[in-house]
């Protein structure tokens, strides 16, 4: 055995945002609260987060019960626990089981036909993948019959789900992790490339069932050979021999993309639910070495793939869950320094980046409830017709291929302003009101996009015309004319965010608002302080 001092030396280091996330939780717990959301977006280290927590339990003499959904997250989170040097029993078929082990690690599934975990004292109950977990038959057992008195810790990389129900009608208070535009700039996400595919799905036919397009139709749809053979084509133009993994509709879909693939000499596999254990970590491998280029699934890489070598993901099954769109996302956005990776990229044939956004559209996490189900809104977003990139619709000029959209408008780079002395101030020729007021409008969405507070785009609009924009420009100047409840929420989280990391008041929220969105009843929108 490892003397002491040698074991210590080997536990994970957390890096200073998850000390600070399992601090917080530890403050929420002090403060009374017993049921308490942990968000941690895909590569932010929820697993470590957890371990951690779990460690901390353990240490104090406290008994734990860890649930996961999936079967492959048993394995995973058991390598996580001995990482940490924790013992473990196991409510799993196929793993061994020991009732008097301090942590027990527990499929959702194998405990409805083992049922002695109902007696079985917890101090905690950590439900992984939180947004799946706390529904269950047997999460909702937990919560409310068998172990009321625990406290309950919900892990997930989204509060949303699809439904009413959601997370905050059963968790009390949330922490949360930067968000991935801001783990982005610390280092630790690596930054993104978009691509919209030509030939888009036809989603005319697709019928919505429970909230998501029904996968009946989405096969009839989204499974055809001029898709699947665009889908190679554009790989080959925007993405060549870059590891890449496919996300699709169905088993079948995933395996008729990956025959393409070797159709046209690439190298290729399928991973799906029923690949043993053993076979999916060879297939992994496999593309971590660079036997293997391609590897489609349909769900099984949505949720617990961590190989962050993989450069691409090919969209390819159409959604309306933010939950399983930025998850899919987050596959590709873990860093890789080892194998020299720079950034990710997404093809994306199913119109999910339209429909869904970017991971850096998110300005912040709240716990929905279902009185307040609907999940945030989106930056607009357009396609550049040269390239296929997609871009915030503010952007003017394409920054893959230079692409100048056809309205005269300018780049805006705030980096690049200096101030311009002019001797006779009269003299300078300003552009008219109209383009004045477009520059003002792109200033705006610029610092809304960036999380920057509304005042720094009259600073950004003095300082290069040197005179200040009107209230009244203020206007729809963010998203248009016609904003959408959802965008009038979003704006409503950018502005509390700003508030409360500059100390603004609520009537600075409610001023700011009412000068996007105009006069209105908004009083409810914003949170009194305390």
């Amino acid at each position: 055995m490892l003397p002491v001092s040698d074991k210590a030396s080997k536990l994970p280091i957390l890096r200073p945002y998850q000390l600070k996330v399992v601090k917080e939780v530890y403050e929420k717990l002090s403060q009374g609260y017993r049921r308490v959301a942990i968000v941690a977006g895909t590569g932010a280290g929820k697993t470590v987060i957890a371990g951690q927590i779990c460690a901390h339990t353990r240490a104090r003499g406290f008994r734990l019960l860890f649930l996961v959904h999936l079967d492959v997250l048993v394995g995973q989170t058991y390598d996580k626990m001995r990482d940490f040097g924790l013992e473990c029993g196991f409510i799993k078929a196929g793993w061994k089981e020991d009732p008097t082990a301090p942590i027990q690690i527990a499929s959702v599934q194998t405990m409805l036909k083992r049922p002695w975990w109902q007696t079985w004292h917890a101090d905690v109950i950590l439900y992984d993948e939180g947004h799946t977990t706390i529904f269950s038959q047997v999460g909702q057992q937990l919560l409310y019959e068998t172990h009321r008195k625990a406290v309950h810790l919900a892990l997930t990389a989204t509060p949303y789900r699809l439904g009413k129900e959601q997370l905050g009608d059963h968790m009390e208070t949330l922490v949360a992790s930067p968000i991935p535009s801001e783990l982005q700039r610390m280092g630790f996400l690596a930054a993104m490339k978009y691509y919209g595919m030509p030939d888009p799905i036809n989603l005319a036919g697709v019928r919505t069932i429970a909230g998501d397009f029904d996968e009946r139709d989405l096969k009839h749809a989204c499974d055809r050979p001029e898709l699947v053979e665009r889908v190679v084509k554009e790989w080959h133009r925007l993405t060549p021999d870059r590891r890449t993994i496919a996300f699709c509709v169905d088993v079948e879909h995933a395996q008729h993309v990956a025959e393409t693939f070797r159709a046209n000499h690439i190298p290729a596999d399928t991973v799906d639910g029923n690949t043993p254990i053993k076979q999916r970590h060879k297939l992994y491998k496999s593309l971590r070495d660079g036997s293997l280029t391609v590897l489609t699934s349909c769900n099984v890489i949505s949720i617990g793939f961590d190989e962050p070598s993989v450069e691409v993901g090919l969209l390819l099954r159409p959604t309306q869950s933010r939950a399983l769109h930025q998850q899919q996302i987050g596959r590709v956005m873990r860093i890789s320094p080892k194998t020299g990776k720079t950034h990710g990229i997404i093809l994306d044939q199913a119109g999910n980046l339209q429909r869904l956004g970017f991971p850096e559209d998110i300005y912040g996490y709240r716990l929905p409830t279902s009185t307040e189900p609907d999940e945030p809104g989106v930056a607009p977003k357009k396609q550049c017709p040269a390239c296929g990139r997609i871009v915030w619709a503010s952007v003017m000029v394409c920054p893959e291929c230079g692409h100048r959209w056809l309205e005269r408008e300018e780049e805006i780079q705030t980096h690049e302003l200096v101030e311009v002395v002019n001797e006779s101030r009269e003299l300078l020729e300003l552009p008219d009101r109209a383009e004045l007021i477009a520059f003002f409008h792109r200033l705006r969405q610029k610092c809304f996009r960036e999380g920057l507070a509304p005042d720094f785009a009259l600073r950004l609009f003095y300082d290069k015309h040197g005179l200040m924009p009107e209230d009244a420009w203020c206007l729809n100047s963010t998203f248009g004319n016609y904003p959408s409840v959802d965008e009038q929420r979003l704006y409503q989280r950018y502005l509390v965010t700003i508030a409360q990391r500059k100390g603004k008041s609520r009537s600075w929220m409610l001023s700011e608002f009412q000068k996007e969105f105009g006069a209105g009843d908004w009083q409810n929108l914003f949170p009194r302080s305390r």
